[in-house]
């Protein structure tokens, strides 16, 4: 435990603590009031939900569980931690957003600007977070372990893992209603995978060595 609380750098968790406070200023005033459907997990449970009567409450910790417990095999301790300050960092940056009224109410009324604005967030904040080595959520503890494993750039794998989802999602919501998701999934994807490819020259973690 001493040899991974030395690998921990300061610049890392600050990237970690910025990334995961724009995903949830995004989340909670774009996302949360323009009702926009979501791929990746989330849609996952909402979708057993809907044919199998499993409540998300269950089958979103039971996934997200998974996730980070095959992030940790493939990926290491020092990713565990990482994800653990971004997922707690999360919660709390969240939770002080709760405490002051939405900023863009009425942005569920313009579901196009939305959806691009809230890929825009999703994207660099994530993007953020998986360059320095930290899975905020599930999806992107699972992305990052595919990553290791396939040949493929993640933002192929999050693209990939959205529209399976979203297209079985289709079973129960209608079309005119994913139509937003799909881009919001496809735009975030693809920010995420060009967030990979900036260097920043403060960020001193192992896995920014790596890319």
């Amino acid at each position: 435990m001493r040899s991974v609380l030395k690998e921990i750098k300061l610049s890392s968790v600050l990237l970690l603590l910025l990334g995961s406070a724009i995903l949830a200023f995004g989340l909670y005033n774009i996302h949360s009031m323009s009702n926009v459907t979501e791929g990746g997990i989330l849609g996952l449970t909402l979708l057993l939900e809907y044919w199998l009567g499993i409540s998300p409450s269950v089958s979103g910790f039971v996934l997200t569980v998974l996730c980070y417990f095959w992030g940790w095999k493939l990926l290491g301790r020092l990713f565990l931690v990482y994800s653990f300050i971004s997922s707690i960092g999360f919660s709390v940056f969240y939770r002080i957003f709760e405490q002051f009224e939405p900023l863009f109410p009425d942005i569920g009324e313009r579901p196009l600007f939305a959806a691009v604005v809230g890929a825009l967030f999703v994207g660099v904040s994530i993007g953020l977070c998986v360059r320095v080595g930290g899975a905020p959520t599930g999806d992107d503890a699972l992305a990052m372990s595919l990553e290791r494993v396939f040949p493929v750039d993640i933002q192929w794998i999050y693209l990939i893992s959205d529209l399976t989802v979203l297209a079985a999602s289709l079973t129960y919501i209608p079309g005119s209603k994913i139509v937003y998701s799909l881009l919001t999934v496809i735009l975030s994807g693809q920010v995420i995978g060009l967030m990979q490819k900036v260097r920043f020259p403060f960020c001193e973690s192992s896995f920014c060595a790596e890319k």
